[in-house]
């Protein structure tokens, strides 16, 4: 496989050098200023042909003022010089004879002025810096008819997208995706980048966004946000536009999207919807946690958060986007809408609604190898899941400018889901010799519903003195849950006492939540740009659980006692805490001290038990972020918290739903607490597009909660949550990319390294468990004006599990991918492309290894007019590989799933495009170099 990349790479970079390397290349240099001597760093240096004023290349001044373009080969070049607030320069230009150099010295750029009688037409500069903000202009990154937002951020220098649609950009992770300043469907990126036509685009700006607070307050804290505006051309800002898109195939495959804006001066109305039966799904890492309850549901005691996609564990099995190939038969069908209005210059909604309908089938086999002291084990177990899922959700947010001073804002959240699922699995133990230990055979089906609604007030009001600000919001949230379920179960134990259980059960479970609370902050000037921050924030959790279990004998049902559940809890939290910064020009320190009190009462009413923790905890907290220049910034975080046991885990109700691994709660349980420090370094260079991005973090947790396991005779499992002396966690992350300008190609490289240790029990035998994984991706991207666009990647996993009960058993197993990507643009109407991946997953421990080749063909043309329709017919998964493979190893245990996955299948698809009011004088520019005109006088 690594002489098959290297093949790919050695002829991508062969073909291109071949093509387009002169005899002779020389360099361009200068430096910029104004009228009175100063210069001017970041301004726009742009190369166009003279014949037609097509863009050739771009670069921008250093902040000394100098530039430098290098690996030119064209014999007469246009040169452009831009900068915010100045008439630009132009000046056409010949390559040096009998030299390779050519310095143009100082050029002066005059302050734009409105009374010139003449009309300028120039070429429009494909960057623009403005403070912090890095504006390109679309016309200058060309992209195909018919291509969304996200081919167009691939054209973009420093910006990075995975094959799931995650952006990066300058080496950071976009978490936010604006389009003319307002949300798009909430505050998932990829529902505007995959939605979106990239035509448009007119702008596409990147920045650093500071916390709501902060540009409340006009206090620094620290808090950045990567964030991309897509600025509307104004024939889009006005009228309708979309994309619909359907398609038909073999196997009785079948795709249907589309989207529909129709944008206006004040309002944004939006449409999506989708219905696939193709493994196509799009949603998002928010979409996953909203249907699972919030990201509480995910938060570990530890303070980490883990999230499980699949599985028998998993209740809820929504299949999420995380990069990887999709398991499973997946039907998914969509539909939103998304309305954003100004009604007046102080008032303004945010709202939208998106459903989601899910069916996945999962047949999964796995292969466990457990590890205890004394009695090591084989687990296997197949099974055969449906998992449907259906999700309602509303969004609506209100922001109201009361006067310069004071404003108030609403924010409300609806979810409705409704679940039905079962599963049927046979597994089985075995010893290392093969001897059947026990087996299984189990059929668990549970459907309900659940709902949350959650709403929050926030009023703010500003003081005359700059700085002074008190804030307060007040939050109210109720949740609601029923469900029912059956359990059937035979079970045969063997050894000296073989013996059989046989389980026939019906369970009914409502949870009910209502948690409501207030955060108020005051903010207040010390001078010499220090400022205080009193905070006091306070919130109640009530919360109610019945559980009820009964075992069915015949007609009759039985109450069973010792698995049900009636539980009432009073959580109560207080939290008051002071910061103090200061805000240089180049830097910020923001320090924090704040106390902690909890209090929980809870009540298991069918025991008559009860449970009451109180706990107090100081929280120091310490940020610092300093500003080399706009494009380079260093930041360092030291954080506290504390992470309460939940309800869950404090119950002592033993939980069945897999008879041979049963779990129970531990009322002794405290709660973690959390030390995290955080360093990151982000650096991009505006004039060679060389991006550089650094962070290390580190956790240390006190009274960690961990699990405690012990099997029985039977090679039954029972796992208790229990509090361990700590758990240590440390990573680090290293992403470098640069433009190779002479081949037109661009290489990333990104190694990281991740390590863990914690403590566990097994069979009451504290045992550390010490993981290590180092990895690592390389990607390299050549492209060829809108033509031709090439890309291959690798990446790279190497885990190793170190036990201290049984070194012997340590274990080691890699991952690997390989990913080669073409799309080619010829005959002006036609495009060929695809993707090949190549999957290993290889333990040294086991016998496992698995490879899986995965292949995807297409060719497409333009039709009708404006090339408004593409007919395209797409080979997806041509090798007919229908299985997908993970692997891991955790606390006591290595493990390897496989999985079904969907086969082959030739889909015919034909996208048609919307738009009913395109301006004309957006085509005035050539591909590649935007025209715009300006009127200068009377």
């Amino acid at each position: 496989m690594k002489k098959y990349i290297f093949f790919l790479i050695s002829l991508v970079l062969y073909s291109s050098v071949q093509g387009q390397i002169p005899s002779k290349r020389w360099t361009l240099s200068g430096s910029v200023q104004d009228e009175n001597g100063n210069l001017l760093p970041s301004a726009t240096i742009t190369l166009l042909d003279p014949n037609d004023s097509t863009l050739l290349t771009f670069g921008v001044s250093n902040p000394q003022g100098n530039f430098e373009i290098k690996n030119l080969r064209e014999e007469n070049l246009i040169l452009q010089i831009s900068f915010t607030g100045f008439q630009s320069y132009m000046q056409e230009i010949k390559s040096p004879v009998g030299a390779d150099f050519l310095n143009m010295g100082k050029i002066t750029l005059k302050e734009s002025t409105a009374d010139l009688d003449e009309f300028v037409v120039e070429a429009i500069p494909p960057v623009t810096i403005k403070k912090d903000t890095i504006e390109f202009h679309a016309e200058a990154f060309k992209t195909q008819p018919n291509a969304n937002v996200e081919d167009l951020l691939k054209r973009l220098p420093g910006v990075e997208i995975d094959a799931d649609g995650n952006i990066k950009a300058q080496g950071e992770t976009v978490r936010r995706v604006l389009v003319d300043g307002k949300e798009f469907f909430g505050t998932d990126p990829k529902l505007a980048t995959k939605n979106l036509l990239a035509e448009a685009i007119d702008k596409v700006q990147i920045l650093d966004r500071k916390s709501d607070q902060s540009q409340f307050t006009g206090i620094d804290d620290g808090n950045r946000e990567k964030t991309i505006n897509l600025q509307l051309k104004e024939s889009h800002k006005k009228g309708y536009f979309g994309n619909l898109n359907g398609g038909a195939g073999t196997e009785n495959r079948y795709s249907l999207k589309g989207n529909v804006n129709n944008f206006s001066e004040k309002q944004q109305l939006s449409f999506l919807g989708m219905s696939n039966n193709t493994n196509e799904q799009g949603f998002s890492i928010d979409d996953y946690i909203n249907f699972n309850g919030g990201m509480q549901s995910f938060t570990q005691a530890n303070g980490q958060v883990r999230i499980v996609i699949g599985g028998s564990g998993n209740q809820n099995s929504i299949p999420l986007n995380t990069g990887q190939r999709i398991n499973g038969l997946m039907n998914s069908h969509g539909f939103g809408a998304n309305l954003n209005r100004e009604f007046n210059k102080k008032t303004k909604m945010t709202s939208s609604y998106f459903f989601n309908l899910l069916d996945h089938q999962i047949t999964q086999n796995t292969d466990r190898l457990n590890f205890f002291p004394g009695a090591d084990f084989n687990f296997n177990e197949f099974s055969k899941q449906d998992n449907l899922n259906a999700n309602h959700r509303l969004n609506l947010i209100l922001d109201h400018k009361i006067d310069s001073l004071n404003s108030f804002r609403s924010s409300n959240n609806a979810n409705f889901i409704h679940s039905d699922r079962v599963l049927n699995s046979v597994s089985s133990n075995q010893d290392l010799n093969g001897n059947l230990l026990n087996k299984g055979e189990r059929t668990n089906i549970n459907v309900g519903d659940s709902y949350n609604i959650n709403s929050e007030f926030l009023f703010r009001h500003r003081f005359a003195k700059p700085g002074r600000t008190w804030s307060a919001n007040v939050n109210i949230g109720y949740n609601e849950s029923d469900f029912e379920g059956s359990l059937n179960a035979v079970n045969e134990f063997f050894g000296e006492n073989p013996s059989q259980e046989i389980i026939n059960q019906q369970n009914y479970q409502n949870n009910s939540a209502l948690n409501y609370g207030t955060n108020i902050s005051y903010t207040e000037p010390l001078g010499g740009r220090k400022y205080l921050e009193l905070v006091y924030n306070f919130r109640q959790n009530h919360n109610k659980v019945n559980r009820e279990v009964y075992d069915v004998e015949g007609e009759n049902l039985s109450f069973n006692q010792p698995l049900s559940n009636r539980y009432t809890s009073l959580y109560t939290y207080h939290r008051p805490g002071a910061n103090i910064s200061y805000n240089a020009s180049k830097y910020n320190v923001v320090a924090g001290l704040s106390l902690q009190a909890t209090r929980l009462n809870g009540e298991l009413l069918l025991d008559e038990v009860s449970i009451k923790n109180r706990f107090e905890n100081l929280l120091p907290s310490l940020r610092f972020n300093y500003s080399f220049s706009n494009t380079k910034n260093l930041s360092f975080d030291y954080v506290t918290s504390v992470t309460e046991p939940t309800i869950e885990q404090l119950q002592p109700v033993i939980n069945n739903s897999d008879p041979l691994n049963l779990y129970i709660g531990n009322p002794e349980l405290r709660p973690a607490f959390l030390h995290n420090w955080r360093v990151n370094y982000n650096s991009f260079d505006l004039g060679k597009f060389i991006s550089l991005f650094a962070n290390a973090n580190f956790n240390y947790t006190r009274n960690a909660i961990g699990n405690s396991q012990s099997i029985d005779e039977r090679q039954v499992r029972t796992i208790v949550p229990v509090n361990v002396k700590e758990n240590i966690m440390a990573m680090g992350t290293i992403n470098l990319g640069f433009p190779i300008n002479v081949i037109k190609s661009r290489v990333n490289f990104g190694p990281n390294l991740m390590y863990n240790q914690g403590l566990n029990l097994i069979n009451e035998v504290e045992d550390m468990i010490k993981i290590s994984n180092f990895g690592g991706n390389l990607r390299y991207d050549y492209n060829w004006k809108e033509f031709v666009n090439v890309g291959l990647s690798g990446n790279w996993s190497r885990q190793r599990t170190a036990y201290d009960f049984n070194p012997q058993q340590n274990q080691l197993f890699f991952n690997q991918s390989y990913t080669s990507e073409l799309n080619i643009n010829f005959l002006k109407y036609y495009t060929f492309g695809g993707s090949f991946n190549y999957l290993i997953y290889r333990s040294e421990t086991t016998d496992f290894n698995e490879t899986i080749p995965l292949l995807n063909l297409y060719i497409s043309r333009f039709v009708l007019k404006n090339r408004k329709g593409e007919i395209r017919l797409s080979g997806q998964n041509l090798l007919d590989q229908n299985v997908g493979v993970s692997q891991r190893a955790d606390v006591n245990f290595i493990e390897q799933t496989v999985t079904n996955n969907l086969g082959k299948f030739i889909l015919l698809s034909f996208t048609y495009k919307l738009n009913n009011n395109l301006n004309p004088m957006n085509n005035m520019g050539r591909p590649g170099g935007g025209v715009r005109m300006f009127r200068m006088g009377n």
